[in-house]
């Protein structure tokens, strides 16, 4: 018999290969790591959309609305300029949390950690935060992507709302991991 019908022993280089990777593929734990990170992407995807959004409406909220100076006003309204920088600091923080999301941190994977946390448990925990997380993204995308710049200024208290809820998700998800 070949070589190459012994299944134990083929398996076992398969598994040292996989280790000397340094990534197994089929292990529980990477499986869960790959998909923590995927929904992230996904939720920073979604944040990105409504920064994009809101950036689109402040730009628009201003080339429709201040006008240019002249001698008799040399100075645009102060209220049409309070409403363009509240959607501009709106887009500031939108694309805060888009940044802390992407570096959020993920158990590491060395022996003490492995020692004293679950880590497959402590992953599937992270993954019910980020799906939590992914909601709150995409609720904030759909109230901000494509709208005008008045009906986003006027359900402003709603989107601050989000951004508040989406920063604490964010500190639950680092208070879990100290």
């Amino acid at each position: 018999m070949s070589r190459f019908y012994e299944a134990g022993l083929l398996a076992q280089v398969g598994i040292n290969l996989f280790y000397g990777y340094g990534y197994n593929f089929y292990r529980q734990e990477n499986q869960l790591r790959a998909d923590d990170q995927r929904v992230r992407q996904m939720a920073c995807s979604l944040l990105g959309r409504a920064r994009a959004g809101l950036d689109a409406a402040e730009s628009r909220y201003r080339r429709e609305n201040i006008a240019p100076p002249t001698r008799a006003n040399p100075f645009p309204d102060p209220a049409v300029v309070a409403n363009a920088q509240a959607l501009e600091r709106l887009g500031r923080e939108v694309g805060g949390l888009e940044g802390l999301i992407r570096h959020q941190p993920v158990p590491e994977n060395d022996r003490m950690a492995q020692r004293y946390r679950r880590e497959a448990a402590t992953l599937a925990t992270l993954a019910e935060k980020d799906a939590v997380l992914v909601g709150q993204a995409e609720l904030l995308r759909s109230l901000v992507e494509g709208a005008a710049a008045e009906a986003i200024l006027a359900s402003k208290s709603e989107i601050e709302t989000g951004i508040a809820a989406i920063a604490t998700t964010l500190r639950d998800r680092q208070t879990f991991l100290l």
